[in-house]
């Protein structure tokens, strides 16, 4: 298959995709029908299956999309030394992927018990994990090792409230969730020296 046909069916993919997300933000997954997308695209739903069958397909592929990044991250991190300056860098990295895929974070934290039942909910936890591995040392403290895990949380909270609630530039929002982030982590490497 020549480069232009194959960008055109990923650029209709991507379409569906963000059509999807932007429909399961504004009803809910559950109230959101496929004849719906496929309205919203102004395609038949014959169209639409071509690239997807299920609500969940669309969903899993968002989510797929959305954790190669994190996944990247993860094994970036793994293979760098276990130095302050790598955790750091691992938050930064993490921040500005969850700043990108904000839309899937914030479904994601409105539509928990969706994303339990299905399988991203299991997915996504083993990411955390890979990524609580990476930036928690051997030997730290029961304390330095929470802040580690809610400088995770920190940036997740960030995105859902902080965005949303707190006035503000985005951009100096999103920088000062980094911030405390940060100093969690670095706070927690020092205990840990």
């Amino acid at each position: 298959m020549d480069g232009t046909k194959q960008r055109r069916r990923g650029d209709t993919r991507q379409r569906i995709q963000d059509v999807a997300l932007d429909l399961f933000a504004e009803q809910g997954y559950e109230k959101t029908s496929l004849r719906e997308i496929a309205e919203r695209l102004d395609v038949t739903k014959a169209a639409l299956y071509y690239h997807f069958k299920t609500k969940e397909e669309i969903l899993v592929g968002i989510f797929d999309d959305v954790v190669q990044p994190i996944d990247e991250l993860i094994e970036w991190g793994s293979r760098q030394p276990h130095t302050l300056e790598t955790k750091q860098q691992i938050v930064r990295r993490y921040s500005e992927h969850l700043s990108a895929a904000a839309p899937l974070f914030r479904f994601m934290h409105e539509n928990q018990a969706t994303v339990r039942e299905l399988r991203i909910g299991e997915l996504f936890k083993e990411r955390m994990k890979g990524l609580r591995h990476i930036i928690i040392d051997r030997d730290a403290t029961l304390a330095d090792q929470v802040r580690c895990v809610s400088a995770i949380f920190t940036l997740h909270a960030g995105m859902v409230f902080v965005m949303q609630e707190l006035e503000g530039d985005p951009e100096e929002k999103r920088e000062a969730i980094l911030e405390v982030a940060v100093d969690m982590v670095t706070q927690a490497h020092r205990g840990a020296s």
